[in-house]
């Protein structure tokens, strides 16, 4: 299961990450316009068990203090041989002078019995022109 885009209203696919190594994502910023409308959209594969209640969590903080928690529910997924595709509800970036600066998101992707698949740090910078 991977992440694999953060799709925005503003440019089409700015963003992309693989399965590989997420710890360097902690050492990368991306930068959205404020107030931008976007998406995650995301790639996996179910290998063995039905996977049940598989949700995708983000938790933004800014200077340590939580600011925004979403909770996607994906819904349950038997194994297949094929990816398959989810793409998350549209969110809004921050807007405002107060809310431009940097924020560290941390998402991970959990089920019903919390069982934690993949877990991961990413930075989001907010900017008014989006540069």
């Amino acid at each position: 299961m991977h992440p694999n885009a953060l799709d925005t209203k503003q440019t089409e696919w700015p963003f992309f990450w693989s399965s590989g190594d997420l710890s360097a994502l902690k050492e990368t910023s991306f930068t959205l316009q404020e107030g931008a409308k976007y998406r995650l959209k995301v790639y996996f594969k179910v290998n063995r068990d039905i996977v049940s209640g598989l949700k995708y969590r983000q938790v933004t903080y800014k200077k340590g203090v939580r600011k925004n928690t979403v909770v996607c529910m994906m819904g349950s997924y038997g194994p297949r041989a094929e990816e398959q595709e989810f793409l998350c509800s549209v969110d809004e970036a921050p807007k405002g002078m107060m809310s431009r600066g940097q924020y560290v998101v941390k998402s991970c992707f959990t089920d019903d019995d919390k069982n934690i698949y993949l877990s991961w740090e990413w930075i989001l910078n907010i900017s008014k022109d989006g540069n």
